[in-house]
């Protein structure tokens, strides 16, 4: 292998593992394909889309030399969009809620990005933010954009988000479980991840199934009423019951997980398995494990490990 000229050439093509010590503890039938995306230059799967995203608007000519860009981000948006602007040339301005962990804000602004921090809806509770405190980051990333003529990365929208999933993560997982997958599960954040993984896979494989997850009490996606918006599994889980991403993706089912699930799983990753990762990771894993117990028994599940544990040591993921 040859040294890579930028540090973008070495986003994706991450490493999988088979989790088959956690399925053997629990004596499932059946194995789970871990993607380790937390092993990409910004610790998590969020550096494909960043990346994805800024390649095609240069190429269709939305995005200019020199302009700046903005966007909101729970950290790990930021995070990639940090390390892809400043290689190529683009001043950066992350918008995220005080409500997400003060690691990200820091790694941000290591990498070069401006980054602004919006105060919580009236109500939340730090380390859970829910879709009132991303309301509020979205009006000042808009505000932002228009103040400064920025390009808006828009990663709950632009279609470079999901491509970079199909275009990369999917067919990566196929290849990595050797054409063997019978199904994935994805915690639905800005749903890029889900939509294009699904599609690469669906491709290879018509008959697999694909599983998108929520935060139990705020299943909007799945068209439960939203009893409780509040969870610390930060990224995703919003309560968003429409997802413009998602929009003709085939979902063959919808799963929940309480934070309590995604914070023990996390912790048994780590424990069992040696993957040092955050709560998306364990909700994600925890998913996967049930379908094992049940409709998927005996199957293959892809799952992502979609950032670092790292970014949570403030939290009480690790306490």
């Amino acid at each position: 292998m040859t040294a890579a000229g930028s540090i973008l050439d070495v986003i994706g093509r991450t490493p999988a593992v088979w989790l088959d010590r956690m399925t053997a503890a629990r004596g499932l039938n059946g194995r789970i394909l871990a993607k380790l995306d937390y092993l990409n230059p910004g610790f998590s799967k969020k550096d494909r889309a960043a990346l994805g995203i800024i390649r095609m608007a240069r190429a269709d000519g939305s995005l200019h030399p020199g302009q700046g860009v903005v966007e909101l981000t729970s950290g790990n948006m930021g995070t990639g969009l940090a390390i892809v602007c400043r290689q190529l040339g683009h001043p950066f301005v992350a918008v995220m809620s005080c409500g997400n962990s003060p690691e990200r804000a820091a790694m941000m602004a290591a990498l070069g990005a401006e980054v602004v921090l919006v105060d919580q809806a009236p109500g939340s509770r730090a380390g859970e933010v829910s879709g009132a405190d991303l309301a509020l980051v979205e009006a000042e990333a808009q505000r932002l954009t228009a103040e400064r003529g920025a390009f808006r990365a828009d990663q709950f929208n632009h279609p470079g988000n999901a491509r970079a999933h199909a275009d990369t993560t999917g067919p990566e997982l196929w290849a990595d479980s050797g054409g063997s997958l019978t199904a994935f599960v994805d915690f639905a954040g800005s749903g890029g991840s889900y939509a294009g993984v699904i599609q690469a896979l669906k491709r290879e494989n018509p008959a697999l199934r694909g599983y998108v997850l929520e935060p139990e009490g705020a299943a909007a996606l799945s068209g439960a009423p939203v009893r409780d918006p509040a969870h610390p599994i930060q990224g995703g889980g919003y309560a968003m019951a429409d997802l413009s991403l998602l929009a003709g993706a085939p979902v063959d089912g919808y799963l929940t997980v309480t934070g309590d699930e995604a914070r023990s799983t996390a912790r048994a990753l780590a424990v069992e398995e040696g993957i040092f990762a955050g709560f998306s990771a364990g909700a994600n894993v925890a998913a996967a494990l049930r379908l094992l117990e049940g409709p998927e028994k005996g199957g293959t599940i892809a799952a992502l490990i979609c950032d670092s544990g790292l970014k949570y040591l403030s939290t009480d993921l690790w306490t």
